[in-house]
């Protein structure tokens, strides 16, 4: 009788061993924002009248927590200085933020497609799970910059900076394939494919 017991015991042990490996062994996929594919958008508000304002997040918090949309879609912005802002869960599309100074800011979780940040300087800042599916970014500066989980699937870097910016290694193997990996940044000298650690 003791030895059936210990027979279903071991049994019992083995059974949650085999259910610990595969579900540690095999996780299911998850995407960080800037690798979701498609998203889906409110309209536009555009009764409010003070919407194109780049506004530090109140809540002081880089997870995107803020008391309403943050919605600067369509809007043009640029030369405009953000300086330390907390830009995180922002929604830019079609957006003019060219020549912005965004030095120290951060934009977590931010959806930053198919804008212009031509001549932006994201040094220091900290952009993490963004996406700039479609963007222009030449000329752009990321010199040290957080890019973690950070997609630039068909954006143009070229003439970008990226020295000393930490990126993933998922991440940077996506941005070394980018035709657009290309030229000197017109403000720090860099060359951009290798101020990114591509060969």
């Amino acid at each position: 009788l003791d030895a059936v017991k210990n027979h279903d015991e071991i049994g019992r042990f083995m059974a949650a061993a085999a259910l610990a490996v595969t579900l540690v062994g095999a996780p299911l996929p998850s995407f960080a924002d800037g690798q979701t594919k498609e998203f889906k958008l409110p309209p536009i508000d555009r009764s409010d009248k003070n919407r194109c304002v780049l506004n530090s997040s109140a809540m002081g918090q880089a997870n995107a927590a803020r008391d309403k949309l943050y919605d600067l879609r369509e809007c043009s912005l640029s030369g405009a200085d953000a300086t330390g802002f907390d830009l995180s869960g922002v929604i830019m599309g079609k957006t003019d933020v060219s020549k912005t100074n965004f030095k120290e800011a951060y934009f977590s979780k931010g959806y930053l497609r198919n804008s212009n940040f031509d001549g932006a300087d994201f040094t220091n800042a900290i952009v993490d799970r963004a996406s700039f599916k479609g963007s222009s970014l030449r000329g752009t500066i990321f010199e040290n910059t957080v890019l973690t989980g950070t997609s630039f699937e068909d954006a143009d870097v070229e003439n970008a900076d990226f020295t000393e910016a930490y990126i993933g290694e998922f991440d940077i193997r996506n941005l070394c394939k980018n035709p657009t990996l290309k030229g000197e940044n017109p403000t720090t000298g860099a060359d951009t494919r290798m101020s990114a650690g591509c060969k």
